[in-house]
């Protein structure tokens, strides 16, 4: 990993900042794209001043924005001339809908058409690395869950903050091995994990009570930060997984997805729909050297 150029989204603070701390251990030049400048740059100091790897900055970048997604690819580009991993860490639950201001589902918008744009605005500069890596976080709640084609935006119904997330983890896995199909040859490989249930406070202001007190009292057999971003540093950087491609991991092993994930069709469905959403049609099909969907 010495001298890689590695970008890990929503690194300011729990597996994200575990992957990238580890990362810099190793050597990386590792940027953190952070939503918060300030926590960011708090994140910075502390990873330098742990690991002595000096290589480490923070770039603004908000998921929840297609115009920051653009301004940070736009920006890293002007700073880097490739990039060699690119850790699609950042990602949220909901307790109410509410609308990004392109006007997404907040869930989907950030989890999936964020994670999305980001990835393909900077297939250029992965591309120019000659071998490099896509590592996207995804859930096993996954499995619960079927892309709503009808309902992206979650119009219908009661909001149901567990089964949007899931639908849009779901979503991470239908792209990761879409991805794969297109950079079939390229030299840049995606693949995406499960981290584990980790100990941290993503869950836990969208529990009701009993929730909480499960949260609580399942606190001890829960995975650390670390401990959960061991999968995004293994694919980040194992040679063991060297040309892996199109793969789901869980503790840093090769694991089955749902039956739902390996639908090609529906992937290429999302693609498109993404394709749309994001208006980055033209350069996906330049920078993957494949015609329209």
């Amino acid at each position: 990993m010495r001298d890689a150029v590695v970008v890990v989204t929503g690194a300011s603070s729990g597996i994200g900042k575990a992957t990238a701390r580890a990362l810099a251990a190793k050597g990386a030049r590792v940027v953190l794209a952070c939503r918060n400048p300030d926590k960011a740059e708090a994140v910075r100091r502390d990873i330098v001043a742990s690991t002595g790897n000096e290589r480490v900055e923070a770039m603004p970048l908000d998921l929840a924005s297609f115009a920051s997604i653009r301004r940070f690819a736009e920006s890293f580009a002007r700073r880097y001339d490739r990039l060699n991993v690119l850790v699609n860490n950042a990602g949220l639950m909901a307790k109410k809908r509410t609308v990004t201001e392109d006007g997404l589902e907040t869930v989907m918008g950030v989890n999936h058409f964020g994670t999305f744009l980001l990835t393909v605005s900077l297939l250029g500069p992965l591309k120019e690395a000659g071998r490099a890596r896509i590592v996207t976080v995804s859930s096993e709640a996954h499995r619960i869950a079927r892309i709503r084609f009808d309902d992206l935006q979650s119009e219908r119904g009661r909001y149901r903050p567990f089964q949007v997330y899931a639908q849009s983890k779901l979503a991470n896995i239908l792209f990761t091995y879409e991805l794969a199909r297109r950079l079939h040859g390229t030299g840049v490989t995606a693949n995406c994990l499960h981290p584990g249930v980790v100990r941290s406070s993503f869950f836990r202001p969208y529990a009701g009570r009993m929730e909480r007190l499960l949260l609580a009292a399942a606190g001890w057999w829960m995975a650390s930060p670390e401990k959960g971003a061991e999968t995004s540093v293994y694919l980040a950087s194992s040679p063991e997984v060297e040309g892996v491609t199109g793969k789901y991991f869980v503790r840093c092993r090769e694991r089955r997805s749902s039956a739902a994930s390996y639908d090609a069709a529906a992937a290429a469905r999302l693609w498109e729909l993404s394709e749309r959403v994001t208006g980055k049609t033209k350069e996906t099909n330049l920078y993957l050297g494949c015609p329209s969907i």
